[in-house]
């Protein structure tokens, strides 16, 4: 008599299963539809800031390691981008391409140096080389000081797709963001990306089953200066505008802010933290340097009432993934 064999049971999936990829699908279709609601520019600003806060997230979310020093990669590839777009007259792809690598390559000097302290110490020597090239911003010839560089062409996109237009200049940045989104998210969820989950939790457990714990921070930090690359040489061409600013100590701390607003370590929280900050600038702005009193007092409630941010919050609610 043959045993029976019984069909194994297909469990449906949770929902943590649908809810990234819901999740995408929303904050897609919110910035398709937006610009019938909201200025271009303004939208296009949120998107080069969420892109930054996701580079950076992918740093102190999922390796745990504090940079205070993104601006420096955000600042010099905006600078490079305009100077290549204004003075070189490359396209707007190689400019941008330009900005990029200059970021990479930044990402890989300051990231031999500070991958080899921990804590405090790495986020002081971030700080110490980003504020370093911050003055080296204010002297070099090609940056213009004060002035930075401005009037920078759009261009035409690969010679074909003139980004003097509104729309095309807002669709060109939201496939630039979303590709980058994509490729972050591919990266923290691939075996890499659980590496570096490891060795936030446990780097000592990490070291000790075989692993280059080293190796795989530098890789980390350069992957998080591209991104932030490519967001400040976005930028650039969008406000057609390179400034000290963007390479200046706040705005490191902004971009650790709108992280920690969001939710560290989460795939959409650095969107949100960004959307909400520059929202919260663009409509402050009428108080002046008052705007970074409010800053503080919401990185002091974040810090004391919702340590998880806007997304994590809602998540541990929800008990889902997002």
């Amino acid at each position: 008599m043959k045993a029976a064999t019984a069909k194994p049971k297909v469990a449906m999936p949770p929902l943590a299963a649908y809810s990234e990829a819901i999740g995408f699908v929303v904050m897609t279709l919110a910035f398709i539809i937006a610009p019938a609601f909201a200025y271009p520019v303004f939208l296009m600003k949120v998107l080069c800031f969420a892109l930054f806060a996701c580079a950076f997230n992918l740093l102190i979310g999922y390796v745990g390691l504090l940079s205070f020093g993104h601006a420096l990669f955000f600042g010099w590839a905006s600078y490079v981008s305009a100077h290549a777009a204004k003075v070189w007259g490359v396209t707007p792809e190689l400019a941008i391409l330009a900005g990029t690598a200059t970021a990479a390559l930044l990402g890989i000097a300051v990231g031999l140096l500070a991958i080899r302290r921990q804590g405090i110490y790495f986020a002081m020597i971030t700080l110490a080389l980003a504020q370093m090239m911050f003055f080296f911003a204010v002297q070099a010839p090609f940056t213009h000081g004060e002035d930075g560089i401005q009037a920078v062409p759009r261009g035409r996109l690969f010679g074909l797709i003139d980004l003097s237009n509104q729309t095309n200049m807002y669709a060109t940045v939201l496939v630039i963001f979303l590709a980058c989104f994509l490729l972050i998210y591919r990266i923290i969820n691939s075996p890499f990306g659980e590496v570096l989950k490891a060795i936030r939790e446990n780097e000592a457990r990490t070291i000790s089953l075989g692993y280059h714990v080293n190796r795989y921070k530098l890789i980390a930090f350069v992957l998080s200066a591209t991104f932030a690359g490519v967001a400040g040489a976005t930028k650039a061409l969008v406000f057609q505008l390179a400034s000290l600013t963007d390479v200046d100590w706040p705005m490191s701390g902004e971009v650790v802010l709108m992280t920690l607003v969001g939710g560290l370590g989460t795939v959409f929280g650095p969107v949100v933290g960004a959307t909400f900050m520059v929202t919260l600038e663009n409509y402050l702005t009428t108080i002046g340097q008052w705007v970074f009193v409010v800053q503080g007092v919401i990185f002091v409630v974040c810090v004391m009432v919702f340590r998880r941010g806007i997304i994590g919050e809602i998540a541990r609610l929800a008990r889902i993934r997002l």
